[in-house]
């Protein structure tokens, strides 16, 4: 029968036949964005607020408001965002088209 070796040898052989016989084009490398302007930046700006009986967080990029947290002192945080860009915060849509799926904690550990 076969040796070990002459086995292992004739799978390096295919092997090495099958990348010798790929494809040789290669992928194009991803374009790198533009450096920012000044004044700009890739992370959101956060605002908190604090009352007495919630604590709120504004974020913001590039001075945009897009999304307001309000963590209440009793109970589950909630958020009101600007789902379409166009300035006004929306906590839920009734449209069916767009609309925002809820989610809710039923268990945690």
């Amino acid at each position: 029968m076969f040796n070990k070796s002459a086995i292992v040898c004739v799978v390096a052989l295919l092997v090495s036949v099958n990348v010798w016989a790929g494809d040789t084009t290669l992928e194009k490398p991803p374009v790198i964005p533009e450096p920012l302007a000044d004044g700009e930046s890739i992370e959101p700006d956060v605002n908190i607020i604090q009352k007495e009986d919630r604590t709120i967080e504004e974020y913001r990029i590039n001075g945009q408001l897009y999304m307001i947290k309000v963590t209440p002192k009793i109970g589950h945080p909630y958020y009101f965002m600007d789902t379409d860009g166009d300035g006004s915060l929306e906590s839920t849509q009734h449209d069916l088209d767009g609309m925002l799926v809820p989610n809710w904690i039923l268990l945690e550990w």
